[in-house]
């Protein structure tokens, strides 16, 4: 066989190889678009009725900007977003320190019952919210009830339990994202700090803090994110005056679909898209430095 046959035949044989492989690629390729169509067509659609001129939804008559006028208009939106903001801000806050003492303490520290505290850690990961919601519900039934038997008042729902109850739920998605930066680390540092004479809080302060702030970050804007957006476990622990801006909205779906509820959900839709970017950003410029 000559030169010439023998590299026309790798190159016939290359090209059977080839073409199952563009023809794999091109289905996975469609496959993408399809997901990202099924994702965010829906969006767009919601976006862009927020903009329509008629109050019926399904009927376009007209480009307006006064449902967005009138979102900001109103006194029971606002109130609702108030609330939203307020509770998210206690729970991120609280959450954030909590969980990040968690992550520290089950990836640094060895300690007896670790393992069940482990497990319990990230029940409110995998259980249902709705179970969640009704077992701090029933928490709150019997705490209000002890202190109304040893105070003689009642404390009320409202900010404070619903704080309460995001920070109860978010202190492991904080954890999470914090131990998954910890177990990255190389504990090397760490040591050479301790053998630099360095002490465990100046460490921590200038050398583990530093080093786990984008899954700090992570954690929080996580924790922000779920506390903006949470209906179910909020509408079993709010009380009068407390609503947040999901409940308020969820309450508004039961009277119908209107460009109002639309322009709500776009804001939403918004705030949590801008803390996944910053999320990203932040990400992206602490591995630009560590690189």
């Amino acid at each position: 066989m000559s030169v010439v046959d023998a590299g026309a035949g790798e190159a016939v044989a290359q090209d059977s190889v080839a073409r199952p492989r563009r023809l794999v690629e091109r289905v996975l390729a469609g496959n993408a678009w399809l997901l990202f169509a099924f994702l965010y067509l829906p969006i767009l659609v919601l976006a862009v009725l927020s903009f329509n001129e008629n109050r019926v939804v399904g009927v376009w008559s007209g480009f307006t900007l006064d449902w967005y006028r009138a979102m900001f208009a109103d006194a029971n939106v606002m109130a609702a977003l108030r609330n939203s903001l307020v509770v998210a801000g206690i729970s991120t806050v609280v959450s954030t320190i909590l969980g990040t003492a968690a992550g520290l303490s089950m990836e640094r520290f060895r300690y007896r019952g670790q393992r069940v505290y482990d497990g319990l850690l990230y029940l409110p990961v995998i259980i249902p919210d709705v179970t969640m919601a009704v077992m701090l519900l029933l928490f709150f039934v019997q705490a209000f009830d002890l202190a109304g038997a040893l105070l003689g008042a009642s404390p009320r729902y409202g900010i404070g339990t619903i704080s309460l109850s995001h920070i109860a739920f978010n202190i492991s998605f904080v954890a999470v994202v914090v131990r998954a930066r910890i177990a990255g680390l190389d504990g090397v540092l760490e040591e050479a700090a301790a053998d630099l004479y360095a002490g465990r809080f100046q460490t921590f302060r200038r050398v583990t803090l530093p080093l786990i702030a984008p899954g700090v970050a992570g954690g929080a804007l996580l924790a922000l994110t779920l506390s903006l957006d949470d209906v179910v476990i909020t509408s079993f622990v709010a009380g009068p005056g407390s609503t947040t801006l999901p409940v308020y909205v969820f309450g508004l779906v039961r009277r119908g679909v209107t460009p109002l509820i639309n322009a709500v959900s776009v804001l939403m839709l918004v705030a949590s898209m801008v803390l996944v970017l910053v999320s990203l950003l932040l990400s992206r410029r602490q591995q630009g430095r560590t690189g």
